[in-house]
């Protein structure tokens, strides 16, 4: 975050609180729109600098879905352009709290985050003169009410921006559809908005996402979920196995005993990884259910003599640990389970090349063509049918293709 040039939508979300300003007596200011809009960076310099000018020894909240990601998403990047504008700042860390100051100006700005509605707790009792939510579509209703009601000092304001989601979100429908008579001054953001994105990052952006991600993350607009969920894919997207030599291989595993087990075979080949082979057991096909120790003598047949480096695992899959740990010969690893996040990051894997399916997948490819959005609920959930072998590729993506970008996992080993 640069102190730059600004674009006239970024203008306005800075100065929309000034004297000179038709929208000064307004009680809040939503911005949405597309990633990488600009509407973040601004919005948060709007609001500390709207502090410093209107309150004094007053208290403030950053809200994030995490502490750790608001920290990470906004306030790291906030504080040189802070610093640059002439304010004197001063983490407190252990507190959660940031100290601001500007000429005889001193204010305090609390770090929350909302990732549940237990998280309502942690914010009750305070009082606040004005609270800013990065990302408010990602936090629950309990959570965001709770700040709001906390904002009883005299010409306190609310600050909120997202990403746009389902149309029959809470917020969408009460805050966006019903910002005049909230008297909340609405801005919707596009990623031509941010005058830091060149034409080619642009295109990037553009070529990044598909279907449902695409109108929302490019075109910001708040869709409903539906078909396919990969309806970029098609009959030319597989490709056959690619010779080696692979520099590591991986194995991901959604198990099933009543419903079908899917484990696929990774290898890494350059700065990519191809799915090579799969297992794939229907009980209700073949009518026999398989035990723990027969999916791991499936599970041990697809590795064949290749060395694994570890083993993704439904998180759910207790037992089926136990036994991969008991035979001592893979390290398994709880797989991360946040199925819509998961699929986003599947897709931009996908239209990225990250990852490539081979043609010898006949399940997973047979998936994919059946794997849709469910079109009867307020929130984004695809059908719960046909999702084995796409929740394997899932749990491959979030566990080890993203923890390569800088994530982790951990193991737990036999002491000898």
């Amino acid at each position: 975050m640069k102190l730059e040039s600004f674009s006239k939508k970024q203008l306005q979300v800075l100065t929309w609180w000034c004297d000179t300003s038709p929208h000064k007596d307004k009680s809040a200011v939503i911005c949405d729109g597309a990633v990488r809009s600009g509407k973040t960076s601004c919005m948060a310099l709007s609001f500390v600098a709207w502090a410093c000018c209107r309150f004094d020894d007053s208290s403030f909240a950053f809200c994030g879905k995490t502490i750790r990601s608001l920290k990470r998403n906004l306030i790291t990047p906030l504080l040189p352009v802070l610093k640059e504008a002439g304010f004197l700042c001063r983490l407190r860390l252990a507190d959660n709290l940031m100290e601001v100051s500007c000429g005889r100006h001193r204010n305090r700005f609390y770090f929350f985050g909302g990732k549940d509605a237990g998280s309502a707790s942690l914010i009750q009792g305070m009082t606040l003169s004005g609270v800013l939510f990065d990302e408010v579509a990602l936090m629950p209703r309990a959570f965001v009410e709770q700040a709001l009601a906390r904002c009883s000092v005299e010409g306190s304001t609310f600050w909120f921006n997202c990403n746009p989601e389902s149309p029959q979100h809470w917020f969408y429908r009460e805050w966006i559809l019903g910002a005049k008579q909230k008297r909340a001054l609405y801005l919707h953001f596009r990623m031509e908005d941010n005058p830091s994105l060149s034409p080619e990052m642009l295109a990037r952006y553009q070529n990044l996402y598909a279907g449902t991600f695409y109108q929302r993350f490019v075109e910001g607009k708040w869709v409903s979920s539906q078909g396919l969920v990969y309806p970029f894919l098609t009959g030319d997207s597989y490709c056959p196995v690619p010779e080696g030599p692979f520099s590591d291989y991986i194995i991901s595993c959604d198990y099933g005993t009543v419903n079908p087990a899917s484990f696929g075979l990774w290898g890494k080949l350059d700065s990519t990884w191809y799915r090579l082979e799969e297992y794939y057991y229907n009980s209700r096909l073949d009518g026999v259910q398989r035990t723990d120790e027969e999916h791991y003598t499936g599970l041990r047949q697809l590795a064949g003599d290749r060395p694994i480096s570890r083993v993704i695992v439904d998180p759910s899959a207790a037992s089926f640990m136990a036994v991969i740990r008991q035979h001592g010969e893979f390290t398994p690893v709880p797989a991360r389970n946040d199925v819509l996040d998961g699929i986003r990051l599947v897709s931009v894997a996908l239209k990225q090349g990250r990852i490539k399916i081979c043609d010898t997948c006949i399940d997973s490819i047979r998936e994919f063509g059946l794997y849709r959005w469910r079109d009867d609920l307020s929130r984004d959930t695809p059908v719960k049918e046909n999702d084995h072998a796409m929740d394997d590729i899932r749990y491959f993506v979030t566990t080890a293709l993203y923890a390569e970008d800088g994530g982790c996992f951990a193991i737990a080993a036999k002491r000898r």
